[in-house]
């Protein structure tokens, strides 16, 4: 399930999108418009700020912004980044299956498979589809 802060990232990254042609939006502005706290957004854009997503300054005429094209963002590197991974089962949320009994398992193609398609879906959806 993706979580609030997950969902609410996905939001603030769209609010950008929508305003990239400013220099910085600030955080109170992308509240209001999403009627989302404050508070909580700060959370929130610290995550997005550490993982370069986005880029932000204090100040006057601070804010946040974008640091690529919104084309250049998929919705599943914005939820990963804020959720960790999408995988379904602990054994496929790393890049090497280390479970000693993958070979054994009868499940693990279910799980690959379903791992699979939850990624190219995240994955194929670009931020600027999002935008209205």
């Amino acid at each position: 399930m993706i979580s609030t802060k997950g969902r609410y990232a996905l939001r603030v990254m769209i609010d950008l999108a929508e305003h990239k042609d400013q220099e910085r939006i600030p955080l109170k502005d992308i509240a209001e418009r999403q009627q989302i706290s404050k508070k909580y957004l700060e959370i929130i854009v610290r995550d997005l700020v550490s993982s370069g997503m986005i880029s932000g300054a204090s100040g006057k005429n601070g804010g946040y912004k974008l640091t690529r094209d919104p084309d250049d963002y998929s919705v599943g590197e914005i939820i990963e980044t804020m959720e960790g991974s999408l995988s379904p089962v602990a054994c496929l949320a790393c890049q090497e299956n280390d479970c000693p009994r993958a070979e054994d398992c009868q499940t693990l193609p279910m799980w690959s498979e379903y791992d699979a398609m939850t990624k190219d879906f995240f994955y194929s959806k670009k931020l600027s589809s999002l935008i209205k």
